[in-house]
């Protein structure tokens, strides 16, 4: 197969990994109408399920044969790995949905969200295209997509201090950079970029904004 052929297979693949991606960007939406109760009545179930089909998978030679079969040409290569027993992106994404919901106000949660389920799928998508100039594992082209994109949701969602968001943007943009490894295990961009940006964004309101965050515990 020809370089520019293999190229355009791989950005197929991509492709079709983010557009799942970016489908997580429903739970948001969701969230924003429905009770931190209902959402996680709602999410608990569901980030079992796909934790439990990663775990047995590596244990279960039918399960595995399936999910390798059906999932492998969209999986990252850490994910791939055989050493190191590695935990998917859907996995990691419901999983730092349930955290945000339950420790942090429902704007930041739904705005930090956002970001790793679009401005993520932006980063990816540049990077993979357009992207000339590496930075580490990662690319310029695909980092000024990730920041332009967050920029954009931090300036229309509603109830946020835009200068808050714009510092949550930043740093969830550095944090995409990024590749966090501990010892040989990579610690997937789903959990890091909305977990940090929600710490960093909650910081600021406690220390600057102390009196607005009870109007962050529901959407305007």
């Amino acid at each position: 197969m020809r370089h520019s052929e293999t190229v355009h297979q791989q950005f197929r693949f991509e492709l079709a990994r983010k557009i799942i991606h970016l489908s997580s960007v429903s739970i948001a939406i969701i969230y924003c109408f429905i009770t931190r109760e209902l959402a996680l009545l709602l999410l608990i179930p569901l980030f079992s399920g796909f934790l439990l089909v990663d775990l047995l998978k590596n244990f279960i030679p039918s399960l595995a044969r399936w999910y390798h079969n059906t999932f492998d040409p969209m999986l990252r290569e850490h994910e791939l790995s055989k050493g190191i027993p590695q935990l998917n992106g859907a996995t990691f994404i419901t999983f730092s949905a349930l955290l945000l919901i339950l420790f942090f106000p429902k704007v930041i949660a739904i705005t930090c969200f956002s970001l790793v389920a679009i401005s993520d799928t932006m980063a990816a998508l540049v990077g993979r295209k357009f992207g000339k100039h590496p930075i580490g594992e990662k690319s310029i082209e695909g980092s000024l997509a990730f920041l332009l994109s967050a920029l954009v949701i931090v300036a229309i969602m509603p109830g946020l201090d835009l200068f808050a968001g714009i510092i949550t943007a930043f740093v969830a943009t550095v944090v995409e950079a990024l590749s966090l490894k501990i010892n040989d295990y990579k610690i997937d961009d789903n959990l890091t970029i909305p977990l940090s940006s929600a710490l960093v964004c909650h910081l600021y309101y406690l220390f600057l904004l102390p009196h607005k965050l009870p109007l962050l515990d529901s959407c305007p």
